[in-house]
């Protein structure tokens, strides 16, 4: 999408909207039908915050996945609690547990 075809004053909105970055991995990736989206920072404190917002949105597996107590979240590539605090340009990643070998 280019400034020409959403027109200046959208454009300029849309360039100072504050967003978190939500990036999603393995079966949370596929439940969401994406690997990543931005949401609107506004009223977003922490990871929680982030999480419900998500599942409010959601069409369908997004709530049941997303409420799963086993969720690993990193925020800015550091592994958190979901009372962490996140804020504009943040990046969340959410995924389920890994297991290893």
């Amino acid at each position: 999408m280019d400034k020409q075809a959403i027109g200046n004053a959208t454009w300029e909105k849309m360039k100072e909207t504050p967003v978190i970055k939500v990036v999603f991995f393995a079966s949370v990736r596929e439940a969401m039908g994406t690997d990543h989206l931005e949401l609107d920072a506004s009223e977003i404190d922490t990871v929680q915050d982030v999480i419900l917002r998500l599942a409010r949105q959601g069409r369908g597996d997004e709530d049941r996945v997303l409420s799963r107590e086993d969720l690993l979240v990193a925020v800015n590539q550091t592994m958190v609690g979901l009372s962490h605090p996140v804020a504009t340009g943040d990046e969340v990643a959410i995924f389920p547990p890994v297991t290893g070998g």
